[in-house]
């Protein structure tokens, strides 16, 4: 994997110190999220639910961010269903240029979270792979950090797939919403499964957030759409 040098002047690279103390983030954690961090850093998989801006994402950020710059990890891979492989070749550019529509919003949290001149670094030196869940296959990811993003649209056999991925000394953190499963046949979504096992199976564990992060509207519409699902399923 990449690595930014910094010569000594004698020819040779410094390796970059590992921070003594706390990552000073821009956005600070409330309690849940506190919470829910220590799972992930306890933990293989850590299983995030919660609904639309429960901050599920910004969470698995700031901890693959936290690791990353600590030297605990050796890079962040992300990956989220979006479209399949056949129609990913369609659209122009490499493939960060392709799934840049699909990833903006995990940028936009590490924006948020970090100064722009090290994201931006950490971001052209290759600390962070971009892997779409159709080119999982065949990848073992050891020293990573690897959020899964919009994981209520994997199917069983996706889920499957992905958390087989999962390599020695990684993490992997598991983001999904039961309540906004788009695959024609919702039945075929993972997410309910995963979540469940998460409490059986060792060094996994999950967490539900609760608190609203976005405009308080949006809270009080989603509990009024649930009850309209409730009514019509």
């Amino acid at each position: 994997m990449p690595r930014k040098k910094n010569g000594n002047g004698n020819g040779e690279t410094k390796t970059p110190r590992k921070p003594k103390g706390p990552i000073k983030f821009q956005i600070q954690l409330n309690d849940e999220q506190k919470v829910a961090k220590q799972k992930i850093l306890n933990n293989a998989i850590t299983v995030l639910n919660g609904k639309a801006g429960s901050g599920k994402t910004l969470l698995a950020c700031q901890v693959a961010l936290d690791m990353l710059f600590r030297k605990e990890v050796k890079q962040i891979i992300i990956t989220r269903p979006t479209v399949s492989k056949e129609e990913i070749g369609f659209l122009p550019g490499d493939l960060r240029e392709k799934m840049e529509p699909w990833m903006q919003p995990i940028y936009s949290n590490f924006y948020q979270l970090y100064k722009k001149d090290k994201i931006d670094d950490v971001l052209s030196n290759g600390y962070v792979e971009i892997v779409p869940v159709a080119f999982m296959r065949g990848r073992t990811f050891l020293d990573s950090f690897i959020i899964v993003d919009e994981a209520q649209n994997c199917t069983h056999e996706q889920t499957e797939m992905i958390v087989s991925r999962l390599g020695i000394r990684s993490k992997m953190v598991i983001c999904g919403d039961n309540q906004q499963v788009d695959l024609k046949q919702k039945q075929d979504s993972g997410f309910k499964f995963i979540l469940s096992v998460s409490k059986k199976v060792k060094d996994m564990d999950s967490h539900t957030l609760q608190t609203n992060h976005r405009n308080s509207v949006v809270d009080a519409l989603l509990n009024e759409y649930m009850e309209l699902y409730n009514k019509t399923h």
